[in-house]
């Protein structure tokens, strides 16, 4: 993320340094003061103007409802229920959510994809599947979590299951989610690397639609094994075979981002609690909660 100091914040926002501090002192802009100099940073300047952007009526969007949709995870339900933003949740996968995004239906969607990360490539999988996003020219990510994902086991690991080839030689019976759910996207991601596809394994059907319900049918011993987070395993007491590290980001307009409701979640996303609940729940990373990840 690029800072500026106060001159330059000045000079990208045509303003004069004077109206500048007064901004600063009244808490209305964003920055940060460290070692008694404050920085501006770039983006979030950016989002911060266009928030207030004028519109014709002609032009104006309604507001969307206050729902979170996409992507399913234990601590961003607990973190929309503790930090007050009144932000309620619909997880339906990813894409499900992308498209309610979209079309207006929710004010924010969860994500998580993957790509070439899989493979140790430079790019990030979600900055780079929301800039592909058609008619998203005012899109922000903001970082909830790194998290953990892999293959859920019964305890003990009976079957020996280590990796996705095991799945297919051994025929374990594995529990996949619904098409266009982030997991589902990294299973076919998963298998197309080792040359196999979802008709070679023996899955449980119907799918299951979020990841505790995949880890409950592996604890109920109705499948050998599926792909979830480490979060999953550990509140149904599976055991965990990690793949990889994933980012999980909050996709949402720029005029969405200093609304009421989604200020108190972001500003909650840093706080001590956030960090503590995220150790308790395991497999999280808080490194990058609350931060900018990417704005058109």
């Amino acid at each position: 993320m690029e800072f500026l100091t106060t001159s330059e914040a000045a000079d990208y926002l045509r303003l004069g340094e004077r109206k500048l501090y007064e901004l600063v002192t009244s808490g209305a802009i964003p920055c940060s003061k460290v070692t008694g100099k404050w920085l501006f940073p770039r983006h979030e300047l950016d989002v911060w103007v266009l928030s207030g952007l004028a519109r014709p009526a002609g032009m104006m969007a309604a507001d969307p409802p206050p729902i979170v949709g996409g992507s399913q995870d234990d601590l961003l339900e607990w973190a929309l229920r503790e930090s007050g933003s009144a932000l309620a949740s619909l997880n339906e996968g990813t894409m499900a959510g992308v498209d309610r995004f979209t079309r207006g239906e929710v004010v924010a969607t969860a994500v998580h994809f993957h790509g070439d990360d899989l493979s140790g490539g430079a790019s990030d999988p979600n900055v780079a599947a929301v800039h592909a996003m058609p008619g998203l020219h005012d899109a922000v990510l903001v970082g909830i979590v790194r998290r953990e994902q892999g293959l859920l086991v019964a305890q003990g690991n009976p079957k020996k299951l280590q990796s996705l080839q095991d799945v297919v030689a051994t025929g374990a019976t594995i529990a996949v989610r619904q098409s266009g759910a982030g997991a589902q996207l990294l299973l076919g991601e998963l298998l197309t690397r080792i040359g196999a596809s979802v008709k070679d394994l023996r899955r449980l059907e119907p799918p299951c639609l979020t990841g505790p319900d995949l880890a409950a049918a592996i604890r109920a011993g109705n499948a050998d094994c599926g792909i979830a987070t480490r979060a999953a395993a550990h509140a149904a007491g599976v055991d965990f075979v990690p793949l990889l590290w994933e980012n999980f980001d909050l996709l949402m307009r720029q005029r969405s981002f200093f609304r009421r409701p989604m200020q108190a979640l972001i500003g909650f996303l840093g706080s001590k609690r956030f960090k503590q609940r995220a150790a308790e729940l395991s497999g999280y990373d808080t490194a990058p909660a609350g931060q900018i990840r990417y704005a058109a």
